[in-house]
């Protein structure tokens, strides 16, 4: 089975961080650094399709969280906090629920365990589109992207995925063709049956519609421990929005 690729920083408790679609682990750099410096041994995840792991055509939580357990395993991780943001929420809610004893507390950004119709096409296609054999530069890259996306930090967000594949030619770190085709697996709802009891926080941007209130019962079905925090004013990517707020948050939770 193969592993992973991670950024592990500092030494003390195990936090694994997950980044969310079409992200990687250098998204969380900043904050793992915060958390390593205040006593966090900081695994900062890349998932399948995604950075520098592996590709697969095989994508769904369930395959997710066992990739989970199994770097877990690899690193002797008995147990860890685990955090994770939008779909990297997702497959740390599949593995709390499913291997309970290996997640001491949970941590979701910005999703919520019921079902999001297909929503990233626009974006996938726009990627797509890129001419990346003729592309020289990265504002060039920029360029064509804002032919399709006019949101500026969206663009910025995803060019990160920009990587020289050979002197020349750019490549993308995300397996367009299989995200592509699964994109009826991101939106997947946690299974009914599926519950932790372990110490859950949720954290919601008050400007995105990822978390609505009616979700709240259904968040309480699968985590029954769960408290909900609501960032004001942050969007889905509330801990690129809001960092200072989304550490002081998140770290008075992981050290109560």
């Amino acid at each position: 089975m193969e592993l992973l690729h991670s950024n592990i920083l500092g030494s003390g408790m195990p936090l694994i961080v997950l980044h969310g679609f079409l992200g990687m682990s250098d998204n969380w750099k900043t904050l793992g650094k915060k958390y390593a410096d205040q006593g966090f041994e900081v695994h900062l995840i890349d998932q399948r399709n995604h950075g520098r792991s592996f590709w697969s055509d095989v994508f769904d939580y369930p395959t997710m969280a066992k990739d989970l357990l199994h770097y877990m395993d690899s690193k002797n991780l008995d147990e860890a906090i685990v955090l994770g943001h939008s779909m990297g929420g997702k497959t740390a809610m599949q593995l709390a629920c499913t291997r309970t004893e290996r997640v001491s507390k949970l941590l979701v950004a910005d999703i919520a365990p019921r079902h999001y119709p297909p929503h990233h096409q626009y974006i996938l296609e726009a990627l797509e589109a890129l001419p990346l054999a003729q592309l020289q530069s990265r504002t060039e890259a920029d360029e064509a992207l804002a032919k399709d996306l006019d949101n500026w930090g969206i663009r910025q967000f995803l060019l990160k995925n920009l990587y020289w594949k050979s002197p020349g030619e750019f490549g993308l770190r995300i397996n367009l063709g299989v995200l592509k085709t699964k994109m009826q697996e991101i939106g997947e709802p946690l299974p009914e049956a599926m519950i932790y009891e372990g110490p859950t926080l949720f954290l919601r941007g008050g400007a995105s519609d990822y978390i609505a209130d009616e979700d709240l019962p259904l968040i309480r079905h699968h985590f029954p421990q769960a408290k909900l925090i609501t960032l004001d004013g942050a969007g889905h990517w509330l801990h690129a929005e809001q960092p200072e707020a989304f550490l002081e948050s998140s770290l008075d939770f992981m050290k109560s």
